[in-house]
This record gives C-alpha cells, structure tokens and sequence, in this order.
C-alpha cells in the first residue's frame, strides 16, 4: 500500500473529522483522481513531437496516456480536425498516490527558486490545478533523451464540496502550500 494512502487513513481522516465536525467516515472527501494533461504545440510539423512526448508522459506517470485530437479546425491556428495535439493520462487508486508521493517529495522541490504551490488555485469545486513549466523535475526523465523542454497540466479531483476543504485535505497529504 503506498505511503501517501496510509497517511490519509491513519492522520488525515480524523483530523478532518474534528475539524469540519462530519458524522460519518463517508463525508471525509478523498481523492478521486489525478489527470495529467499536456499540449503539445509542435506536433503539426513534427509527427515524432507526439511518440517523444508520449514517451515521456508514460515514464512520469507509469501509464501509457491517450492522444488527444483537435476537435474542430482552426484555420489560423492550422490545424485541421483530428490532428493529434496533445496527450492526457488519468491516474487513479494506487497508481494515483504513487504519483502524488513523488510529485511532493521529489519532483517540486527540484524546481528553481520554489517556495511552495499556490494556496488558491482551487476551481470553486475542490479540485485543483497545477501547471509545470519543464518535464525535467521528474527523476524518470533523462536530460541527455529529451528532445524539447515540454510543460503540462497537473489536476487533482477530489470529492470535496469546498475549497477549504479540498485544501485541507491536500495539506494533510504533504502538498507544500506557498505560505
């Protein structure tokens, strides 16, 4: 069972109880789901753009992602319907706190001059949002194998009805808020 799970039944749970006073275990919110997201911009003149990101993603996530295809055209953009421009991974159960524990622990403190995530980046629904400039924080990712520095989306669901109670939660679980 990963680390990150244990913490949240053993410390997390009752501490939430006292704190927002819920009755049952069942109204504790919990983690749903981790999606990683990235676009990939240069993959209309380079097809290998698509194979080297993939590549990369299913090495931070430990599963292979989806390629993700333009919906509609956008002549300015030139883009045309279908074509592949981007890549997601869904992560969930043990995979998903897996991924949490190293993205706390090792990936954002290797990031230049960080100071913390940002406490309000929460949508209204207690889920939160994350972007990541360059894939190197990762320790799975080879500098010398890259062939472009790419960002991508992190967003984690959780059931919580609130912010505050979404914050909390990711607090308990060792997210390291800016203060």
């Amino acid at each position: 069972m990963p680390r990150l799970k244990e913490k949240y039944e053993k410390e997390v749970i009752p501490a939430m109880m006292n704190k927002f006073n819920y009755k049952n275990v069942m109204q504790v919110p919990r983690l749903e789901k981790v999606v990683l997201n990235m676009g990939i911009s240069d993959a209309k003149e380079n097809p290998k753009a698509v194979e080297s990101a993939t590549r990369d993603m299913a090495a931070i996530a430990g599963q292979k992602p989806v390629v993700t295809k333009a919906r509609k055209s956008i002549a300015s953009f030139k883009i045309r319907q279908g074509m592949p421009i981007g890549a997601k991974v869904t992560l969930r159960g043990d995979r998903m706190y897996e991924f949490l524990d190293k993205l706390f622990n090792v990936a954002l403190p290797r990031v230049r001059d960080f100071k913390g995530v940002s406490p309000d980046a929460f949508d209204g629904r207690g889920n939160y949002t994350l972007g990541i400039k360059e894939q190197l924080i990762f320790p799975e990712i080879d500098y010398d194998k890259i062939d472009k520095i790419r960002g991508m989306d992190i967003t984690i669901v959780t059931t919580a009805e609130t912010d505050e109670e979404a914050r909390e939660l990711l607090k308990g679980l060792g997210m390291p808020f800016a203060r």
